[in-house]
């Protein structure tokens, strides 16, 4: 952002699923940020992944655009102290359900589905076998 950015805030408008925003309301609630804050944030964070080439502020190593790790690390940290096991667990937990809410969006939207016969998920157009 620019010195001269217009920083007044404006209203920004937008519909979702009422399970979606109960998940943000609470989500937002466990993070101890009002609904706005918590969606901001998000949208800001959401938008690095479709920035290409682009580093995460401060960001230094071999892969500066990243996944966002380490900004999520300094902003645990920033909040509290942990252990190795704890940040372990809390950065685990993310990736958890990030993995879950991407499987079923790609089942729900019949991309991949679970075969026990494959011994896990498997695409749809890669099932050659027609089952």
């Amino acid at each position: 952002m620019s010195d001269s950015a217009d920083t007044s805030r404006t209203a920004v408008k937008t519909y979702v699923p009422a399970y979606q925003k109960e998940e943000w309301e609470s989500h937002a609630e466990e993070l101890d940020m009002s609904q706005s804050e918590f969606v901001r944030t998000m949208v800001q964070a959401g938008r690095r992944g479709f920035e290409s080439g682009s580093a995460e502020p401060g960001s230094h190593g071999p892969d500066p655009g990243g996944n966002a790790l380490e900004t999520q690390v300094l902003e645990l940290l920033a909040a509290d102290t942990y252990s190795w096991e704890e940040l372990l667990e809390a950065v685990a937990d993310d990736i958890e359900s990030r993995l879950d809410e991407t499987l079923e969006e790609l089942q729900s939207g019949n991309r991949i589905r679970y075969s026990g016969r494959h011994g896990g998920y498997t695409t749809v157009d890669g099932d050659d076998d027609g089952d």
